[in-house]
């Protein structure tokens, strides 16, 4: 695979520029400017609806019993079993972290050129 600078240097040095005549400069002149939603609408309708949902599962379960439920069979756990699950759940995502860290690296994008 090519990254996207090779290739856009390869295309620029392949291809010369054509003089039209000012013609693309004017077309792109009369289009009309493209209108954006403001993000923060889009944020704001995501939260509304997050917000909603939580409140329905809230009242759908009881008033959160399960909750308070929940954290009296936690409370019975050994504590040693807590710091084992809390020591894996650390060891999960720091490893799903240096996953994510190593594939936002160009030489990954390559894997042929990688040596191992």
């Amino acid at each position: 695979m090519i990254d996207d600078d090779t290739l856009d240097r390869q295309l620029r040095e392949a291809a010369p520029y054509i003089d039209d005549e000012g013609f693309t400069a004017r077309v792109m002149a009369k289009l009309p400017v493209a209108r954006r939603e403001p993000r923060w609408l889009r944020a704001m309708v995501l939260l509304g609806v997050t917000v909603l949902g939580s409140g329905v599962a809230y009242l759908l379960s009881g008033g959160g019993r399960f909750v308070r439920e929940g954290m009296v069979q936690l409370s019975n756990f050994p504590i040693w079993l807590l710091l084992v699950f809390a020591f894996g759940c650390g060891l999960v995502i720091g490893a799903f972290a240096v996953i994510f860290a190593i594939r936002k690296t160009p030489e990954v994008r390559d894997l042929v050129g990688l040596r191992f």
